[in-house]
């Protein structure tokens, strides 16, 4: 049985896996990624995960600056490929590109369409407070997460759970969902599920001004904030005067006296506890201005932390 001819794109970690589950099961023809981009103190030139994982494979690479072009539609076009998976790539396809694939282009979406359409689902869905994500492929057209679903897996989120660690659980899981979905695709048993628009909400790119915390908040969506921007770009506040970022938090399951928000209201074996607008916050690892990552409980005792002390 020949094997479906595929053209990947992706760019980041998210959409390795992704990759090498379709290269076991399809010819990849192609793999279009970003340009090798500057990164660290350095600024050297750093190739994205998905094409050091393609050159390893010794898979042909291609890194348009420019995605919608007629020279590189045309590129794509001959390569007559039967299908087009898109996951994480960064550049928004033509109608051209979308036609071009006999079997479509789908795309891996972390998230449970029509839910947390847009660049930063996994981040905005923790940050929300919701208890479970999930992956979604789907049929692409010209509207941002718009095309039709196909197939969906969940996961749950704990109350401890940050971004970092719903990307890797989703990251596993938008594999496996892609490979069922193209075997769906080359059987013709494919069913289109059209989004409810109604349903539907975004989740826009994150700024570092995202991360501001705001005291008067309620514990739960402090904590959910810490969490969500757990590992870039940081929940932050201030503390005499100096910028201090936010890393690990839990919500005290002690009572303290009433005080104002972002004052320091307790110890614990762990950390310190701060009043917010509704309840109080276990402040368990922090950052200090130039400083690294260190616990609570080590930071107190090494800066003398007091109780009346406000963040900011």
């Amino acid at each position: 049985m020949t094997k479906c001819k595929a053209i990947f794109m992706g760019t980041p970690a998210f959409a390795v896996p992704c990759l090498e589950k379709l290269k076991e099961h399809c010819e990849v023809i192609a793999v279009i990624t970003q340009p090798d981009r500057p990164k660290g103190r350095g600024q050297k030139l750093t190739a994205s995960p998905v094409k050091e994982c393609a050159v390893a494979a010794g898979l042909s690479v291609l890194q348009p600056e420019k995605i919608k072009t007629p020279e590189f539609e045309q590129i794509l076009a001959e390569l007559h490929p039967d299908l087009i998976v898109v996951v994480a790539f960064g550049q928004i396809l033509s109608q051209k590109i979308l036609d071009i694939p006999a079997l479509g282009c789908i795309n891996v979406h972390a998230s449970l369409l029509p839910r947390y359409r847009g660049a930063a689902p996994i981040h905005w869905a923790i940050i929300n407070g919701e208890t479970v994500s999930g992956v979604t492929t789907m049929f692409m057209d010209a509207g941002l997460d718009t095309g039709d679903m196909i197939l969906k897996t969940e996961t749950p989120i704990s109350n401890s759970m940050n971004t970092e660690e719903l990307h890797d659980a989703l990251m596993a899981a938008g594999a496996d969902l892609l490979i069922e979905t193209v075997k769906q695709l080359e059987a013709g048993t494919v069913k289109r599920i059209q989004q409810d628009d109604s349903k539907s909400n975004y989740a826009p790119l994150l700024k570092k001004t995202t991360g501001l915390i705001d005291w008067s908040h309620s514990a739960q969506q402090i904590h959910n904030l810490v969490r969500g921007l757990n590992s870039w770009p940081g929940a932050y506040c201030h503390f005499q005067t100096k910028p201090f970022k936010i890393w690990q938090t839990a919500i005290c399951d002690q009572g303290f006296p009433e005080a104002a928000c972002g004052v320091v209201v307790g110890f614990t074996k762990k950390g310190f506890c701060v009043a917010t607008g509704s309840g109080f916050l276990e402040i368990l690892e922090l950052q200090a201005p130039n400083k690294k990552k260190m616990a609570a409980k080590d930071y107190i005792r090494g800066h003398g932390l007091q109780l009346g002390d406000q963040f900011e």
